[in-house]
C-alpha cells in the first residue's frame, strides 16, 4: 500500500513538472509578440488582482471568437473582391478587344475600301474635267475655223461678183462694138485680162477665162459671126460664175447649219460633262465625309483602347496591393489568433499565478 501511495506521489510530482515546463514554453512563446506580451499582461494583472478565472476565460475566448469573426469577414470580403476584380478584368479585356476589333475593321474599310473609291472618283473627276476642257478647245477651234471660212467665202463670192461684173462690161463694150478700131479691141481684151486676175487660178472658172481670152486674141472683131461666139463665150461664162456664187451661197448656208449644230453637239456634251462632275462632286463629298467619320470613330476606338489597357493595368497592380493586404492580414489575424488559442490554454492550466512578463 505505501508502495502504491509513493508510486502515485511520484507521479503527481512529475506531471507538475511537465505542466510546469509546458507553461514557460507557452511563456516564452507568447513573449515573444507584442500581441502575446499584451496578453500575458492581462493574465498577470488578472492573477494580481485575484479575480475570477472563468472570467479571463470567457474574456479570451470572446477575443478568440472576435477574432475569428474578423477572420472570417476578412475572407468575405477578399472574395467578393476578387469575384468583382475578375469580373473587371474579364470586361476590360473584352472592352480592349473590342476596342482593337473596331480598329483593325474601321482601318480595313479606309484602306481597301473608302481611300480607294475616293481616288477613283478623284480620277473620275480629273478625267471629265479634261474631256471638259478639250471640248472647249474644239468649240474656240470650231468657231475660228467658221470665221476663216466665212471670210474664204465672202471674198470667193465678192471675188465672182467682181467678175460677174467686168464680164457685163465686156458685154456691154461688145455690144457696142460695130467696125471696131485696135483700140477697142485693146480695150476689149484688156477687160478680159482684168477677169482673169479676178479669177483666182484654183477657180473651176479660170480655165474658161483663159480660153476666152486666147479665142479673143486671133478673131476677126469685124466679123458678126466671130463677135457673137465671143458674146455666147461670155454668157455662158457668166452663168457659170452666178451658178458658183449660187453652189457657194448654198454650201455657206449649209455650213452654216452644220456649224451651229455642231456647237451645239459640244454645248450639250459639256452640259453632261458638268453634270457627271457635279455627281461625282457630290460623291466625293460623301465619300470624305465618311472617311473623317471612320477616321474620327478609328481615333476615338485607339484612344478607348489605350484608356482600357491603362485601367488594366491599374486593376491589377491595385489587386496586387490589395492582395499582399488581405495576405499580411490574414497571417497576422492567424497569429493572433493563435496567440490568443495559447493565452487561453495558459490561462486554463492548473496555476498560473506566477506568470511574469
Amino acid at each position: 500500500m505505501k508502495s502504491i501511495i509513493l508510486i502515485a506521489l511520484i507521479a503527481v510530482a512529475f506531471t507538475a513538472r511537465v505542466q510546469e515546463r509546458n507553461m514557460a514554453k507557452v511563456q516564452a512563446d507568447l513573449a515573444k509578440s507584442n500581441y502575446g506580451k499584451a496578453l500575458l499582461h492581462l493574465v498577470e494583472l488578472h492573477s494580481m488582482a485575484g479575480g475570477p478565472v472563468q472570467e479571463l476565460i470567457d474574456a479570451i475566448e470572446e477575443l478568440i471568437n472576435d477574432l475569428e469573426e474578423e477572420l472570417e469577414e476578412l475572407e468575405f470580403n477578399f472574395q467578393v473582391r476578387t469575384n468583382e476584380h475578375n469580373a473587371l478584368v474579364v470586361s476590360l479585356e473584352q472592352d480592349i478587344q473590342d476596342a482593337v476589333i473596331d480598329v483593325n475593321n474601321t482601318q480595313d474599310t479606309l484602306d481597301n475600301l473608302l481611300y480607294p473609291r475616293r481616288a477613283q472618283i478623284q480620277d473620275k473627276i480629273d478625267s471629265v474635267i479634261g474631256y471638259q476642257e478639250d471640248n472647249r478647245k474644239n468649240y474656240d477651234e470650231a468657231i475660228l475655223v467658221r470665221e476663216q471660212e466665212h471670210e474664204a467665202f465672202e471674198a470667193q463670192v465678192a471675188e465672182l461678183n467682181d467678175a460677174t461684173a467686168s464680164v457685163d462690161d465686156a458685154l456691154a463694150l461688145l455690144a457696142s462694138l460695130t467696125n471696131p478700131s485696135l483700140l477697142q479691141i485693146r480695150r476689149f481684151q484688156n477687160t478680159l485680162k482684168s477677169i482673169e486676175s479676178k479669177i483666182r487660178s484654183r477657180s473651176r472658172m479660170a480655165p474658161m477665162i483663159k480660153a476666152l481670152i486666147s479665142l479673143a486674141s486671133n478673131q476677126n472683131f469685124s466679123n458678126q459671126d466671130v463677135l457673137k461666139n465671143i458674146v455666147d463665150a461670155l454668157n455662158e461664162f457668166r452663168n457659170a460664175v452666178v451658178d458658183q456664187i449660187n453652189d457657194l451661197t448654198a454650201q455657206e448656208a449649209q455650213d452654216v447649219i452644220d456649224h451651229e449644230a455642231y456647237l451645239e453637239q459640244l454645248d450639250d456634251e459639256y452640259h453632261e460633262f458638268q453634270r457627271q462632275i457635279d455627281r461625282a462632286t457630290v460623291d466625293l463629298t460623301a465619300t470624305n465625309e465618311k472617311i473623317d467619320s471612320m477616321v474620327e470613330f478609328r481615333d476615338q476606338r485607339a484612344a478607348d483602347q489605350k484608356q482600357y489597357t491603362a485601367e488594366l493595368e491599374l486593376e491589377n497592380n491595385t489587386y496586387a496591393e490589395e492582395t499582399d493586404i488581405y495576405t499580411n492580414t490574414k497571417n497576422e489575424f492567424t497569429r493572433e489568433l493563435g496567440v490568443s488559442e495559447q493565452a487561453l490554454a495558459l490561462v486554463k492550466s492548473v496555476d498560473f499565478s506566477n506568470v511574469k512578463v
